[in-house]
């Protein structure tokens, strides 16, 4: 999976915390830090203490006693936050896939691909210059073309950059000559940066008027439905290329042929 990158709307959630209680762990919890290699990046990103501030009053130190005795206890608190994270963002997903199931689904500015009838719907959401989306693209073909029941959903999430930008617009632009599925699949082929010059030339190679593919470039409607796509990966949790949504299931990265195919057919029999 490519590496997260921040999607435009996103905010970061501000943890809440006790100040009172940080202020009489902080100085146990420096400790603790120091204990497990940390201390120096913690010592940087924290003003130091004054003298007094550091003097540990009895409930301090009987913390600072039972982590230099038990440093592993930090590893097994980070292991439930990871969890209880985990579970959240499951739930988080779960919901929003209900809630907006129709918009995952059947956006109507959404290229589809495979047999439109479809029993069965595998949604993408990829970039054209993320080099595990290009890894993944002949897997989907593959799949389209094993499977005549697959349904298949392009959401189009430039996140890597203009020429990412310029891509996309230009791949939905695309759909008013009928050529979204080869454009596509040729820009998934490129094996360089794609730029907006590359994209023409590809554009060329498969047969698209490129003096109209500008003009419908231009139409609001690719812009809104770009950032409706920005947005319900936001919702969904889904912060990087490729990431796919079969079913209930949500699978990140560049999962290979066997996966995704017994992914799809666990969805066909729900």
């Amino acid at each position: 999976m490519a590496p997260p990158t921040e999607i435009a709307g996103r905010m970061p959630r501000k943890p809440v915390r006790s100040p009172w209680l940080f202020r009489r762990l902080l100085p146990a919890t420096l400790l603790l830090f120091a204990a497990l290699g940390m201390g120096q990046a913690v010592a940087q990103a924290i003003p130091p203490m004054s003298s007094q501030a550091a003097e540990l009053d009895p409930f301090e130190q009987r913390v600072r006693e039972y982590l230099l005795k038990n440093p592993e206890v930090i590893m097994e608190a980070l292991q439930v936050l990871q969890e209880r994270q985990r579970a959240a963002e499951a739930e988080t997903f779960k919901r929003t896939l209900a809630e907006r199931r129709d918009d995952i689904l059947n956006d109507p500015a959404a290229p589809v691909g495979g047999n439109p009838a479809g029993d069965v719907t595998l949604v993408e959401f990829f970039d054209y210059n993320c080099p595990y989306c290009r890894r993944v693209a002949p897997t989907v073909v593959e799949l389209e073309e094993a499977d005549p029941g697959l349904r298949v959903v392009y959401k189009e999430f430039p996140i890597l950059g203009p020429g990412s930008e310029f891509a996309a617009r230009a791949a939905l632009a695309a759909r008013q000559q009928g050529k979204y599925v080869p454009f596509h699949n040729s820009l998934m082929r490129a094996t360089d940066q794609v730029t907006e010059q590359t994209v023409m030339m590809i554009a060329r190679e498969v047969g698209l008027d490129t003096e109209r593919l500008g003009q419908d470039m231009r139409d609001p409607a690719i812009e809104e439905a770009i950032t409706r796509n920005l947005q319900l990966a936001n919702a969904l949790g889904i912060t990087g290329t490729p990431s796919f949504v079969i079913g209930d299931r949500m699978v990140p990265g560049a999962a290979d042929f066997r996966t995704l195919q017994g992914l799809i057919a666990e969805a066909r029999q729900q």
